[in-house]
């Protein structure tokens, strides 16, 4: 049995204010290309199939287009819920999909109702745990409010279930944070009366457990003899953090035995993320050089020049027009919080306390063409205040 494992895909995420739902249109096209040429049995997506609860109708239209592929192309499909998604709109008519063989689990009920798929070695059941805020499923579970409680519960539910059928290879779809992965800055704190994680042995006598939540693949340890507990990390980057990432699908093979082998098929990659640190002349200068690959990058640019330079973006983006984060880390730091406080303490003059405030701000002390603006301003203010 070949399973294609995949989640997060955010549809409808942008990326610091750069639109990424055609990107993702070309990367379902791609997966529904894999799927059929890989020969996969089922696809499972493990939740954040959306960026937030109402997402934008173009995502909303992308997704029917992608399903509606799968659908055509004969290749049973398993979708959970996320914590980004609305559990109620993703999985909004179900039962109809369900006849075109698009199985969405998004609710309590469904923890039982597994998609049952054969082949020379009989049966395998997936079933698809949508993400459970313990706050709303702790009661009819029974279980004390932590994300590890709750996802005891809803695993020994499906075990119950899988045994009275009498099928031994199961595979599971969840949507946590299990002990020991590595997270990245983009997703979404879970954390609940500050219990988050869930340790990977809540999958034991499972196959495979297919994991969605964090955006970086890897493979969480279940101890000797226990299943395979694994997430296959976001189709796109969503943070300058995860740049360093190969972002993949997972392909998980599994024998008569329930033995899985992971194979990786690496997605595409529309731009490269890359960061740059330095002085604004440095980097611009270098910018036909040794950095000239940056003009197809999406970049984020530290400034380290000791006093914020004039219209620091409009001239990095001269040279790299997809330019999307500028952060200012002066050499030697910013000036420290006391000092400033006793600086502003002791000053009398207006304009001076707001000069005070362009140091704080920029890195250094307003010139003189800047002085005039603010006593300018000042002078302004104290004459309309007068004439009240």
């Amino acid at each position: 049995m070949r399973l294609m494992h995949t989640s997060d895909w955010h549809l409808g995420r942008s990326l610091h204010g750069a639109g990424l739902l055609g990107y993702q249109a070309e990367f379902l096209d791609w997966l529904l290309d894999q799927a059929v040429s890989q020969q996969v049995d089922a696809v499972l997506v493990a939740g954040d199939v959306y960026d937030r609860a109402v997402p934008p109708t173009d995502a909303v239209r992308l997704l029917d287009r992608a399903l509606l592929g799968f659908a055509r192309a004969g290749i049973p499909m398993v979708l959970t819920s996320g914590n980004h998604d609305s559990a109620v709109r993703l999985g909004f008519g179900a039962g109809l999909s369900a006849a075109a063989g698009i199985h969405l689990r998004t609710s309590l009920a469904s923890l039982a109702d597994p998609v049952l798929l054969s082949d020379a070695h009989g049966p395998l059941a997936v079933y698809g745990i949508p993400y459970l805020l313990p706050d709303a499923v702790l009661a009819e579970l029974d279980c004390a409010r932590s994300h590890e409680a709750v996802l005891t519960a809803a695993t020994a539910r499906i075990r119950a279930d899988a045994a009275a059928r009498g099928i031994g290879r199961v595979v599971v779809l969840a949507h946590a944070f299990v002990t020991g992965a590595q997270p990245a800055e983009s997703e979404r704190d879970i954390r609940v009366g500050g219990i988050a994680d869930v340790p990977a042995t809540v999958f034991g006598g499972f196959s495979y457990a297919a994991l969605g939540h964090l955006h970086g693949q890897q493979e969480i340890g279940a101890g000797a003899g226990g299943p395979v507990v694994r997430y296959s990390g976001s189709p796109l980057a969503f943070s300058f953090g995860e740049r360093q990432h190969t972002k993949s699908v997972t392909l998980a093979d599994i024998d008569g035995g329930g033995q899985v082998t992971v194979s990786r098929v690496v997605t595409p990659v529309p731009r490269p993320l890359r960061e740059v640190r330095g002085r604004l002349g440095d980097l611009l200068a270098r910018a036909d050089g040794d950095l000239a690959g940056l003009a197809d990058a999406w970049v984020k640019v530290v400034l380290t020049d000791p006093v914020r330079p004039a219209a620091p973006m409009e001239r990095l983006r001269e040279k790299w027009p997809h330019t999307l984060v500028l952060d200012f880390a002066p050499e030697g730091g910013l000036p420290g919080a006391d000092a400033d406080l006793v600086r502003l303490a002791a000053a009398t003059d207006p304009v001076e306390i707001a000069g005070l405030f362009v140091e704080f701000t920029s890195g250094g002390p307003p010139d003189e063409a800047q002085r005039a603006v603010l006593r300018h301003a000042v002078e302004a203010a104290q004459q309309a205040e007068a004439a009240a």
